[in-house]
């Protein structure tokens, strides 16, 4: 049966692309302009802009957001999302999940692809994860970005989990910086996206539901720079016994903890 499926997947993951690419180059010249209004407002219109993106792009696709509240957000609060990352899926799921002023950390060197790169720039706080003083910067941007009511969302795995755990080993990154802000941690799970878009292919698309869990949020309060290992552990913990709570399909069940 997969066998005679595997052509219609392959057209429709072309077919993706292709409106991919399409909506990418009409959007860009809004975000031109968006650009020269400034690091907060353009950012913030940028940022707007690529919710529209991916509203339209995932609807002609046949994806569709699916909420499961453990806790609601809470309105005009700034946080530090966290998210499990296994699938190029995950950012357009952000996008849908995440509806309030946002930036996201994210690798330099996406910014040098053609046409991508201007929307990308606009929307991200960059990173050389090879480069002390750069991350340096980053992490001066990150915390202005909180000190002006804007979120930012940072995969604390720092690169796709490719194994059948829940999740591998966290970054400091997301913890350190919520400390050192009094930021809130808001953790998110994104259940499906690897099931829309496998991590070995980005052939390997199918239509379907992606669902965001929005777990409850931790605070930072009491810790201090010495606790991010401490305040780490407790997002991990939880992140990884609500993926086996829910069944997250990568998960191989020997080998998840026991709730």
């Amino acid at each position: 049966m997969k066998l005679v499926l595997k052509p219609f997947q392959l057209l429709y993951a072309i077919y993706a692309m292709l409106l991919f690419v399409m909506i990418l180059l009409i959007v860009t010249p809004f975000v031109f302009i968006a650009s020269f209004f400034g690091k907060i407002n353009g950012g913030n219109a940028v940022m707007k802009i690529a919710h529209g993106w991916a509203d339209v792009w995932l609807f002609l696709i046949g994806m569709y957001h699916v909420r499961i509240i453990e806790q609601e957000l809470r309105k005009d609060q700034s946080y530090v999302f966290v998210s499990n990352h296994n699938s190029y899926m995950d950012i357009p799921q952000m996008l849908k999940a995440i509806r309030q002023p946002l930036r996201i950390l994210g690798k330099a060197e996406m910014g040098k692809v053609p046409v991508f790169g201007i929307i990308y720039n606009a929307a991200v706080v960059p990173v050389l994860r090879g480069s002390a003083e750069a991350r340096a910067k980053s992490v001066m941007i990150l915390k202005s970005t909180l000190n002006k009511n804007i979120s930012i969302y940072i995969a604390p795995e720092g690169t796709f989990n490719m194994t059948n755990e829940p999740l591998i080993q966290f970054y400091d990154g997301a913890f350190r910086l919520a400390i050192e802000t009094q930021t809130p941690i808001k953790p998110l799970l994104f259940l499906d996206a690897v099931d829309r878009m496998h991590w070995k292919s980005i052939f390997a698309m199918t239509p379907g539901k992606l669902r965001t869990v929005y777990l409850e949020e931790i605070s930072p309060e009491g810790y201090t720079p010495y606790d991010v290992d401490k305040l780490k552990q407790r997002v991990y913990e939880l992140m990884e016994k609500k993926l086996v709570e829910y069944k997250a399909s990568w998960v191989n069940p020997s080998n998840a903890p026991i709730p």
